[in-house]
């Protein structure tokens, strides 16, 4: 079975039956990381290419190994020494890249659209890795992914996201899809942190913490991307940290049992302090682990390879 589309865009055209695909698909390759050898030939022959135009460690990373742990050719493209820096344009640098027989394009830009508009005008497949605020739907899935490995069921389930969601495309990659599953996804943050009119796509929006983590099985904390705000949006990291960030005390408050996330990289002390980051309660190196699982199955998907 394959996902019947030639690239990963965005979760919210996606269906119910198509992320559940990706997740289980992440469950074969799952096992595959835990092997001595960790290696499968099932893109012997492919070319996968990381164009990334923003900063990376995690994402790019874990591209890379997902590819390489299918056996594909990976060339890792980076625009600051490239033609790019002569004018050249992003489709003109992918039509270039196609040229050469790349089968997918991995592509991360700070211009929200930019996946999209590349896989208009090239054959190969492309997964958009995060384009501006828009969206970062294999990050979402990771997440979703890490969620049903510790057991918990999509339906019913109370999702807190916390912090600067206006500035996250972590986060609508997440409402999308966890609304889609049957989710209870509740938005907290300060109100200049918010976007206009997020209750639309079905999430409950908090401004204060302690209300919002009543109950919940997830927490799922946000970086501050002070990078993307280009204002001060709250007097000063301090009083930030004070209201919206995760103490020990405030993780009682949710579900006995819940689990802590956070796409990373972390700022301790600020989003969520130093003791929950490291407790039992926190998965987010499971997160990390869990994505190259998760992109294997994503780029076996739209390879047409199964």
């Amino acid at each position: 079975m394959s996902l019947k589309r030639k690239d990963l865009l965005s979760l919210a055209p996606l269906s119910v039956e198509e992320i559940t695909l990706i997740l289980d698909t992440a469950d074969s390759f799952k096992e595959v990381t835990g092997r001595e050898i960790k290696k499968v030939p099932a893109l012997r022959g492919r070319t996968v290419v990381n164009l990334f135009f923003e900063p990376s460690t995690r994402t790019r990373t874990s591209f890379e190994l997902a590819a390489k742990r299918l056996s594909a050719d990976v060339i890792n493209f980076s625009p600051s020494s490239s033609s790019v820096v002569k004018g050249e344009t992003l489709l003109d640098t992918a039509r270039n890249i196609e040229a050469m027989q790349a089968d997918i394009i991995v592509l991360r830009h700070p211009s929200a659209g930019a996946a999209e508009a590349l896989a208009r005008g090239v054959k190969s497949s492309v997964i958009n890795a995060g384009d501006g605020w828009h969206e970062h739907p294999t990050q979402a899935l990771l997440d979703l992914y890490t969620i049903r490995q510790r057991g918990l069921s999509f339906e019913g389930l109370k999702v807190a996201i916390v912090g600067d969601v206006a500035h996250s495309r972590v986060a609508r990659s997440n409402i999308y899809a966890l609304s889609k599953l049957g989710a209870e996804v509740r938005l907290i943050g300060p109100p200049t942190m918010m976007p206009w009119g997020v209750e639309r796509l079905g999430a409950r929006v908090y401004r204060n913490l302690d209300e919002g983590l009543a109950g919940v099985q997830v927490i799922m904390m946000l970086r501050l991307q002070l990078e993307r705000q280009g204002r001060a949006l709250f007097p000063t990291i301090r009083e930030y940290a004070r209201l919206f960030g995760l103490t020990g005390e405030r993780v009682k408050l949710a579900d006995p049992g819940a689990i802590v996330m956070h796409p990373g990289p972390i700022n301790r002390g600020v989003e969520i302090a130093p003791e929950v980051a490291d407790s039992l309660s926190s998965v987010i190196l499971d997160q990390v682990a869990n994505g190259v699982a998760v992109r294997m199955g994503i780029l076996y998907l739209l390879s047409g390879a199964n």
